[in-house]
């Protein structure tokens, strides 16, 4: 547990000061542990134009890759419990329009599938329509289970084929059966002018900061929902998600034995689309202090979640720092936040 208001004072210093440097414009650090301990707090602003905005705990942050851990992968272990899909299943079984047969769903949640990080960069204004056939045209970089290479690519597919087996769209199915069991009340895809308030802007386009719209291309691209980006959520939200992870039996929305496939046996610092710390060589986005078994995962745009199991620790936190532009400091400033977070948190 955290072992005294002073401990949680030191973190609350750390990035107060990160936010006066300037180094970040704001953020929502929100941190549990078991016996209702949990630490709350919101910093700095963000300008949406015209004047600056205060950042509150409600506020609405765009995830970004975070949606994969969120979103995309409940969607899939969710169909597997149901039989409308097997992970071991070529993914052509659902996408006969790929060209690999040797890539599987799990190859896809694995980062394992060969498939490149990305397509080439086209900015936001430019149409898209075609991203589906540019991935399905793409060449493996390596043999499927040979390697682990992060790819944007592979969950857009994953999305994709929660879409055509569920006969939904992503966003309602994960609504309906995820995030609403779970009390996730704010988070949501596209947030209509209702929300926009609330939502803290990214990056300045043209002079105009990006606002209630996905800041990732290809996912504007996809309408604003896709496997791999444009989720909106607060800390609550987050948290509410971190402790569905922590205690699986605790709603009956899936098997919890599938849920724990998913960070069990990692394949080169990956489980099932979660970052998964499982040998000392393996440098983790939270830092080096952080136990095996420790899980999470990171966004471009400045968020993260991390789960620590023996301690029932997490950490929420969400920052826009791609709101100063795209050269920030986030992994640097994220492993020394969760060091601290971890040293204050004290032994498991």
């Amino acid at each position: 547990m955290l072992q005294s208001e002073e401990m949680y004072s030191q973190v609350d210093r750390l990035v107060q000061s990160w936010v006066e440097e300037g180094l970040l414009p704001g953020a929502v650090l929100d941190i549990i542990l078991p016996g209702s301990r949990r630490f709350q707090k919101a910093y700095g602003s963000y300008s949406d134009g015209t004047k600056p905005c205060s950042i509150q705990l409600d506020t609405l942050f765009d995830i970004a890759s975070l949606t994969k851990v969120t979103a995309t992968l409940p969607a899939i272990l969710l169909l597997a419990a149901q039989g409308s899909i097997s992970l071991d299943d070529p993914v052509q079984k659902y996408l006969p329009a790929f060209r690999h047969a040797q890539v599987s769903v799990r190859h896809l949640l694995q980062h394992a599938s060969g498939l490149p990080a990305g397509i080439p960069y086209r900015s936001r204004h430019e149409k898209r329509p075609t991203i589906l056939a540019e991935i399905f045209e793409k060449e493996l970089t390596f043999q499927p289970g040979e390697e682990m290479r992060y790819s944007d690519l592979g969950m857009i597919l994953l999305g994709t084929i929660v879409e055509r087996i569920a006969g939904e769209s992503l966003d309602l199915l994960v609504k309906k059966h995820i995030f609403n069991p779970l009390g996730m009340r704010d988070a949501l895809f596209n947030p209509g002018p209702e929300m926009t308030a609330r939502v803290a802007a990214t990056e300045a386009v043209n002079d105009t900061f990006i606002r209630g719209e996905v800041h990732d291309e290809n996912s504007f691209h996809l309408g604003g929902v896709s496997g791999s980006a444009g989720l909106f959520a607060t800390a609550d939200d987050m948290t509410r998600y971190a402790r569905w992870w922590l205690s699986p039996e605790s709603l009956t929305i899936m098997p919890p034995w599938l849920m724990r496939e998913a960070i069990a046996h990692p394949v080169r610092g990956r489980g099932l689309g979660w970052e998964v710390i499982h040998d000392p060589m393996f440098v983790p986005s939270c830092g080096l202090s952080w136990p095996a078994g420790s899980y999470g995962h990171t966004g471009f745009t400045g968020t993260s979640l991390w789960i620590e199991p023996q301690r029932g620790l997490s950490v929420v936190f969400l920052t826009n720092a791609v709101h100063y532009g795209r050269n920030t400091k986030i992994r640097e400033l994220r492993s020394i936040l969760h060091e601290a977070v971890l040293s204050a948190a004290g032994p498991a």
